[in-house]
């Protein structure tokens, strides 16, 4: 839990809301197909309650925030581009939303789907 002071009171951001924006941020960059789990128990756990913000992992440093995504990349699509673009998105909103600094982004590609089978 992230806490921010300001002249009217505090404001507690939780990992999972962050996660949230971050997991729609991915998914609107070009070449995403989709996020996937970070390990064998969070996919059992997607299958049994749908998570909003699968496939994302979210730390809090002493000033600041570290992204982990495990995303799905369309074939055909270059993996360096579509790994940048989803890392400066992520960043971009979630700094414009939140306010808090990010760290890193770190995008983890866990596999490539063919979308278009013409």
């Amino acid at each position: 839990m992230k806490q921010s002071v300001n002249p009217y009171g505090n404001i507690y951001l939780s990992p999972k809301a962050i996660a949230t924006i971050a997991y729609h941020a991915a998914l609107e960059s070009y070449g995403v197909v989709g996020l996937a789990p970070k390990n064998i128990a969070e996919g059992i756990a997607q299958v049994l309650v749908k998570e909003p913000a699968h496939g994302v992992d979210v730390r809090f440093t002493d000033d600041s925030v570290i992204i982990d995504l495990y995303i799905i990349v369309e074939y055909g699509t270059r993996i360096q581009t579509v790994a940048s673009s989803v890392a400066d998105n992520v960043r971009y909103q979630i700094e414009k939303s939140t306010g808090l600094p990010v760290k890193e982004v770190n995008v983890h590609i866990r596999g490539l789907r063919v979308s278009n089978t013409d």
